[in-house]
């Protein structure tokens, strides 16, 4: 019978009376302060949601699912019978062999630091960057021509184009010589590299990498027979376990990272950054409850004459505060629901029609917008949250309020 009555009465209080009384237009104030931040909540965890899921996206497709790489230096040897044995692991895919290093690109007078990536004729295989070459070839060749596939902005900057038989200088500092100052001519070693194929990933790529043959790349660097990283695809469910082999099969000289691991920093960045936006807008949203806790205790006030019925009739205290907890939580849920529509439809608008545009040369257009559940149910216990805690302090002093014309002589 009291939870029916908590109900009844709770519900007659969110109506409210039509006239002119402060509580209803308050708590409408209140229900609309709310809406506007659950809804805010809604749209930016979306808009992060997106911009995550195009930057996982883009990482997915140029870092492997496994990389080996050694613990101390840049290069190190793998015997082909330890390569055969990876190979062998069940639940990967391909392995590709790569060597990377920073090398000074040079083309007449433009000039600029980027990293030469030689790849064997697996790696497209194991990272799906095709999708990417926008123009030109999709492979590289150490034939007559030694060719390349270079990011937009690196041939953009180096002033060398696909159609013209142009040519990138790669010079990389010798490492057999001891004293460079000693002998000038034999400090650098060079590479002449047409590039045949553009890839348009995102900035960090674009500006940064040139791909060439892994046998031009070792030779270059003077490692022959060596490599930076051993790069694996694998079944999605299989990479841990692969990991687990592959880290008592190498040993603690090697490391062997996830995707995950391999850009740890990137990702904390983007989960912190969604936590902090989180804690800001939790913050938004108290502050703008701080109006209902006002309501609330103008309704206690006004509805003292019922709490001497309710007491009068034997409602024990517990139930009173119930009646004004629940009011709180409904005048939060009310106002937190119609935000969290609100929120969403913005969402969905922008998703079907991109009208809010993003600047500069993104892989998208429109910001990206993705909508998950988790989210929406984060949204509702914070509403909750919020809710119960603004609507305390006027629940517990209704329990002590007590209209004095109903006082017994």
């Amino acid at each position: 019978m009291d939870k029916l009555l908590i109900w009844q009465l709770a519900l007659r209080y969110l109506r409210g009376k039509r006239s002119a009384n402060a509580v209803p237009i308050l708590s409408r104030i209140s229900m609309v302060a709310i809406a506007v931040s659950s809804g805010a909540m809604i749209v930016v965890f979306s808009v992060f949601n997106g911009l995550e899921s195009v930057v996982k996206d883009m990482y997915k497709d140029f870092y492997p699912d496994l990389r080996i790489s050694v613990a101390r230096g840049k290069f190190f040897p793998m015997t082909d019978e330890r390569l055969a044995v990876i190979k062998q692991l069940p639940g990967v895919r391909n392995i590709s062999e790569v060597i990377e290093d920073n090398v000074f690109a040079v083309n007449h007078d433009q000039q600029k630091v980027i990293v030469l990536k030689g790849i064997d004729n697996n790696y497209f295989n194991v990272n799906d960057i095709r999708q990417y070459i926008v123009a030109g070839d999709d492979s590289v060749s150490a034939g007559d021509v030694h060719t390349a596939i270079a990011g937009s902005r690196t041939m953009n900057e180096l002033g060398v184009d696909i159609n013209t038989l142009s040519y990138i200088i790669l010079n990389y500092a010798n490492p057999t010589v001891a004293d460079p100052t000693a002998d000038p001519l034999s400090a650098f070693e060079s590479l002449k590299l047409h590039p045949a194929g553009v890839f348009k990933i995102g900035d960090e790529f674009d500006d940064k990498y040139v791909l060439a043959p892994l046998s031009l790349a070792q030779e270059l660097f003077h490692q022959k027979g060596r490599y930076s990283s051993i790069e694996i695809s694998a079944e999605p469910g299989a990479i841990k376990g692969i990991q687990r082999q592959l880290r008592d099969m190498l040993g603690k000289d090697y490391r062997v990272e996830t995707r995950y691991e391999q850009n740890r920093t990137l990702f904390m960045v983007m989960g912190s950054e969604k936590w902090a936006v989180y804690a800001i807008l939790v913050l938004v949203l108290l502050i703008a409850s701080f109006n209902m806790v006002g309501a609330l205790s103008m309704l206690v006030l006004e509805k003292q004459k019922d709490i001497a019925i309710l007491k009068a009739m034997g409602a024990q205290h517990g139930t009173i505060r119930k009646i004004f907890l629940l009011e709180g939580v409904l005048w939060s849920l009310v106002g937190g629901v119609a935000g969290i529509l609100l929120g969403c439809g913005i969402c969905l608008v922008q998703l079907q029609f991109g009208i809010v545009k993003m600047g500069g040369s993104f892989l998208v257009d429109a910001f990206p917008v993705e909508i998950q559940v988790r989210d929406i149910l984060l949204d509702i216990a914070t509403i909750l949250a919020v809710g119960v805690l603004t609507s305390w302090y006027p629940a517990m002093r209704a329990t002590k309020a007590v209209d004095p014309t109903l006082k017994s002589t």
